[in-house]
């Protein structure tokens, strides 16, 4: 069985900033229809390398090759219409409707979406169409990452990329939302990559899991082997976190009391 070409390959990547190195020569592939978690500590890199994909930072040294093309030799409207981008912090323009937020994106590459295209995907994140003519701050924020992932995904891209997307929700809306993006995932037939510093967010939606630390690539294993205890000491301490509090309340649900 022939091995599919990856969608996404990250070849020897450094990014540099000044005398602060925040990738250090990251190399992997990412094949198509996957879902990939990138996760790490504060600092790790994680999200700058993320960044490079739709060339907000480029690299100092190496590429990234989307579908065979290095993405610093494409046009960058071409390329953010195949490359969907859900923003850490959600990023709507607050002084556009939602519709507007939505559309900006094809807007950019001559194409005006209608209110049909609009409605659907409105639908598609479960939102009413007929928020279509709200503005943000009338929004919760739910909703507004919501309409985030509809103008992420109006361009029909390839590949999604997510930045920390769910971090600003709370913890019902932030479940709601991922297990979302994770249907979204199967049933458009995307590749996704998604930045997130909770282990247990990354293990729960992600085929894959990438662990980055001081701007390198330690691990790259299944849920399923990290949960087994593979991936190395760093990956372990990360998943550690969600199996001590699951220990902690399996404890407390045995003993019936209150905080242990």
């Amino acid at each position: 069985m022939t091995t599919p070409a990856p969608l996404l390959r990250f070849d020897g990547v450094i990014c540099r900033f000044g005398a602060v190195t925040a990738v250090s020569g990251v190399t992997c592939d990412i094949a198509p229809g996957s879902f990939v978690a990138l996760v790490g500590a504060s600092g790790s890199g994680k999200s700058t390398l993320l960044k490079t994909v739709n060339t907000l930072v480029t690299p100092t040294e190496g590429r990234v090759v989307f579908a065979g093309e290095d993405v610093a030799e494409l046009p960058p409207a071409r390329l953010r219409r195949r490359v969907g981008y859900v923003f850490q912090g959600i990023g709507l323009f607050p002084h556009f409707t939602v519709a507007e937020n939505i559309a900006i994106g094809p807007r950019l590459t001559g194409e005006k979406l209608p209110p049909e295209r609009i409605a659907e995907l409105l639908t598609l994140v479960e939102l009413d169409p007929a928020m279509a003519s709200r503005m943000p701050d009338e929004l919760s924020g739910g909703q507004r990452q919501r309409v985030g992932v509809a103008r992420a995904l109006a361009g029909e891209p390839e590949l999604l990329i997510m930045d920390e997307p769910f971090g600003a929700l709370d913890p019902v809306t932030r479940d709601a939302l991922g297990e979302k993006v994770r249907e979204l995932h199967e049933r458009l037939g995307l590749t996704t990559v998604m930045v997130t510093h909770d282990m247990a967010e990354a293990l729960l939606l992600a085929d894959r899991v990438l662990v980055m630390d001081k701007g390198a690539l330690v691990a790259d294993e299944t849920p399923h082997a990290l949960i087994t205890g593979a991936g190395g000491e760093v990956a372990q301490g990360l998943v550690a976190v969600p199996r001590q509090q699951a220990e902690r309340l399996a404890a407390m649900e045995r003993s019936g009391e209150g905080r242990l």
